[in-house]
């Protein structure tokens, strides 16, 4: 049983943005102080992606774990009403992220998934958040991977 009422549940969940989100801020305004220079939302790549370096050709996407389904994280948890909704919300969220990346590898851009806990923790913890940023740099400017997850 949900704790809120329908109209609270739908009100709280419209408001949700899907750009310009603080972790999304945090990691560009980080990358930014860092030298780092991208496009932000650039449309001409499938997805969408919340930055794009194009001088290295990586799309990078800083998910919500509960949106995009972060395996074994705890902001991933399935909202108690309408299940079944939400399952099939979540699995056609995953279903595009699969596409997404598939179709970004076959056009020889990699892709970067920074996670919302990921930020979180890179908040709160300076040597975390230090740790992260390079590992963020080493796969912009020096990793031949074509997909990292954060």
């Amino acid at each position: 049983m949900d704790i809120k009422s329908p109209e609270e549940r739908s009100r709280n969940m419209a408001s949700i943005k899907s750009s310009k989100t603080k972790p999304e801020m945090y990691i560009r305004s980080l990358l930014f102080r860092n030298g780092m220079r991208y496009r932000v939302n650039y449309s001409e790549i499938i997805g969408k992606p919340d930055l794009y370096f194009t001088k290295y050709r990586i799309a990078v996407f800083v998910h919500g774990c509960f949106w995009h389904r972060h395996k074994g994280c705890k902001y991933a948890y399935i909202p108690k009403s309408n299940v079944e909704f939400w399952k099939e919300k979540f699995e056609t969220n995953q279903t595009r992220d699969r596409k997404v990346a598939d179709e970004l590898k076959r056009q020889g851009i990699r892709c970067l998934i920074v996670w919302e806990c990921t930020v979180k923790e890179m908040i709160k913890n300076h040597s975390f958040r230090e740790m992260e940023l390079k590992r963020i740099q080493q796969f912009i400017v020096t990793s031949k991977k074509s997909y990292v997850e954060l």
